[in-house]
């Protein structure tokens, strides 16, 4: 094995608040979707606390954008254009999640600082911080002053529009939140990847010779 730094100080940091900032507007969603089921905070205190920590997520995203944007580390994001290499490359590692990783075989993608994602991760990647992520601070910020917002509002269908895609897409993080834990496991040792996000360095097994 040897230690490649992979994820820049800036990238950790944005990390480690983005899931503080997302278990917190979990949180305080479910307080507030389903009142009826729980109450393990005020409704008004709920509502204040989703809004703040909303705007500090918009924030923390726009750290990450910039620095992708002025770092030539957003390779990292680049899209395959060549649609068959894209789904030849997501086939094998599919097949490796799926059963290769079980019987001992090597992971087809080697992490190096430009290249982090395998191609189903940088697929998953493109669409949650470019579509969904942006998408959900849209509706957010509609529904959190409807009145200054009302023509926008009604453009994308009214209310029960904006707040309906606003709860499908926070399911779908919840499911990822549960996910993302998972996949972060999978590394030569259960720890592997979370202990690189902490200090940078990835352990990457060293290419054999041919022999």
């Amino acid at each position: 094995m040897s230690k490649v730094y992979v994820h820049p100080l800036p990238v950790r940091i944005w990390h480690w608040a983005n899931a503080v900032l997302f278990l917190l507007l979990v949180a305080t969603g479910v307080q507030i979707r389903y009142l009826d089921l729980f109450d393990y905070m005020a409704f008004g205190t709920a509502v204040q606390l989703h809004n703040w920590v909303g705007f500090a997520l918009i924030a923390n995203f726009f750290v990450w954008l910039l620095f992708y944007l002025f770092s030539e580390r957003n390779k990292a994001y680049h899209p395959e254009f060549n649609i068959v290499k894209l789904a030849q490359a997501s086939f094998e590692q599919a097949k490796y999640y799926g059963w290769g990783m079980f019987r001992g075989e090597h992971n087809p993608h080697r992490i190096d600082p430009y290249h982090k994602f395998n191609p189903l991760q940088r697929t998953l990647y493109q669409i949650l911080m470019l579509f969904l992520l942006p998408l959900q601070f849209a509706t957010g910020i509609l529904m959190w002053d409807i009145k200054r917002f009302s023509a926008f509002v009604e453009m994308m269908g009214g209310l029960r529009v904006v707040s309906t895609v606003h709860v499908l897409i926070f399911i779908f993080f919840v499911f990822y939140l549960f996910f993302h834990p998972y996949l972060a496991t999978l590394g030569h040792t259960p720890t592997a990847h979370i202990k690189a996000m902490v200090t940078g360095y990835e352990d990457v097994e060293e290419e054999q010779p041919a022999s």
